[in-house]
């Protein structure tokens, strides 16, 4: 659990200043935060995933709203950004929920006032997710505590996929939420992060977060996790979510499916944490949600740290051959334990009556 200001994932200045956001395509080697100067440069951070995970994509979206209103807050202006933002990445409702809500209230707001309406709520949407974070954290907690009841003092040992830690939020995660409050409160607690190819969120993004909090951790390949499970050194699994459906189905990183098959057959717990603001009451199921493809290069090539301390990127696959890149996929709600929601915990299939 970061406390560091110059860590924050998004920072808005005062009505009409300065937005900064992490570039997080540069961690764990680089810290680094980029200016947003435009709706356009907003938009370009969500597709190249400067910034990345539900929640902040959506949090991004608003601030990219109040960027254009900044610039121009015509009617012809604003909408013609909300189409730009709406197009960046199809996956993560959060980013249509959020351009959605901005424009709902702007389109009401005479354009001379549209600049501190855009600004208060971009903030707003920024407040209430890092509220979502703590009150998922504190639902969650019992889950791990009553795990860790029986084990004598070992810590539980919980699973994670991709990253829906901090720097895929505004405060404490989603997944990572109950375990940084676990850790804070003495509950001992040891988090097998799997790598996340092919961008390695989990190695790159959650371990490197875990590690500044003191949470200890390992990074594990993604094919080790069903071994991990079948030998009863998983206690729990945790992830996010990018969208859930009304029936409960939850879209999230690819290779999430296969971790809850290895779940059922291990009978370990598989919980999904997420703010009700990813919960999408007019998507029926889960295979109605589009998945995003991000291209083969994702997959033919690694980017790491070389001995010399430079980052390179190289290419991993022969010459020649292609590849699919799918970025996520669909666990059906049947196979998912819980919901882990800012307003408790939830069975999947009542996940289209808990919002509004």
């Amino acid at each position: 659990m970061t406390t560091d200001t110059e860590l924050q994932t998004i920072e808005l200045g005062d009505i009409g200043g300065e937005i900064r956001i992490l570039d997080q395509t540069l961690l764990p080697f680089q810290v680094e935060h980029r200016t947003l100067a435009s709706w356009e440069e907003a938009a370009e951070a969500i597709k190249v995933m400067r910034v990345r995970g539900a929640p902040l994509i959506g949090a991004t979206a608003a601030c990219g709203m109040a960027l254009a209103i900044r610039s121009d807050p015509s009617d012809a202006a604003m909408f013609k950004a909300a189409d730009g933002l709406r197009k960046t990445r199809p996956t993560a409702v959060n980013l249509q929920w959020a351009v959605e809500r901005c424009l709902s209230i702007l389109a009401c707001t005479k354009p001379e006032h549209r600049l501190e309406v855009a600004w208060k709520e971009a903030a707003l949407i920024i407040a209430e997710d890092k509220a979502a974070n703590r009150a998922i954290g504190e639902y969650g907690v019992p889950l791990i505590k009553a795990l860790a009841e029986p084990l004598g003092g070992e810590p539980v040992r919980i699973l994670t996929h991709c990253n829906a830690g901090w720097l895929a939020t505004t405060h404490l995660g989603t997944a990572t939420a109950p375990i940084y409050l676990a850790h804070a409160q003495g509950i001992p607690v040891h988090v097998l992060v799997d790598e996340t190819r092919p961008r390695s969120q989990g190695a790159a993004l959650t371990a490197w977060e875990l590690e500044r909090a003191g949470v200890p951790c390992d990074v594990i390949a993604d094919n080790a996790g069903g071994l991990l499970m079948q030998r009863g050194e998983v206690h729990m699994v945790i992830t996010g979510a990018d969208r859930v459906a009304a029936n409960g189905d939850v879209c999230n990183k690819i290779g999430t499916y296969l971790k809850a098959l290895a779940a059922r057959e291990s009978g370990v717990p598989f919980c999904v944490s997420v703010p009700t603001s990813t919960i999408d009451p007019a998507m029926a199921d889960g295979f109605g949600i589009p998945i995003e493809d991000r291209g083969p290069d994702e997959v033919l090539h690694a980017t790491g740290l070389d001995p010399e301390g430079t980052v390179r990127t190289i290419r991993t696959a022969a010459e020649g051959v292609s590849a699919l890149n799918p970025a996520f996929d669909i666990t059906p709600a049947g196979m998912v334990t819980t919901l882990i929601t800012e307003r408790g915990l939830i069975k999947p299939q009542h996940a289209g009556h808990i919002v509004g």
